[in-house]
């Protein structure tokens, strides 16, 4: 069983899975910089200084009566809350990320698509009545011996 598990943990798709999900680790703790430190701050100054963090709504109030005014006063009461802020900034990060993929694919294809050059012209056609696969150039289908036109 020692050997199975060997054998399959240095499989090349393995790796390549594990690599992958360590960049997309660090790659998430970059996003989630982004997001909260350098997008949110001035998104929330142009929506009249709003903080997407300390966006939250209180379900029950803690051991001193609210209002309170940010989330970490709120915690700290042991108030209980819905946190929308901070789900706000996460959907973002989220967008962020995707965007960011897409692009890359979206690249990755690009890429590839100039390496592998020009489509070939298609050599086959379908015949309309059979619907049979025919020499492009086929004047009649050789399966229901239609003509072609």
């Amino acid at each position: 069983m020692l050997n199975e598990f060997k054998k399959f943990a240095m499989r090349g798709n393995v790796v390549d899975m594990a690599v992958g999900i360590i960049i997309g680790g660090a790659f998430g703790t970059i996003v989630t910089s982004l997001v909260s430190d350098v997008m949110m701050p001035p998104l929330g100054l142009i929506l009249g200084g709003v903080d997407f963090s300390d966006l939250f709504f209180t379900l029950k109030e803690g051991a001193t009566a609210g209002p309170y005014p940010t989330l970490a006063a709120a915690q700290s009461a042991g108030a209980v809350n819905i946190r929308y802020g901070l789900f706000l900034n996460a959907v973002i990060g989220f967008l962020i990320v995707a965007f960011a993929v897409f692009m890359m694919i979206k690249g990755l294809n690009k890429l590839q698509q100039e390496k592998e050059g020009p489509a070939a012209a298609p050599t086959t056609r379908e015949c309309p009545r059979c619907y049979s696969s025919i020499a492009i150039k086929a004047t009649r289908c050789p399966h229901c011996t239609s003509e072609l036109g």
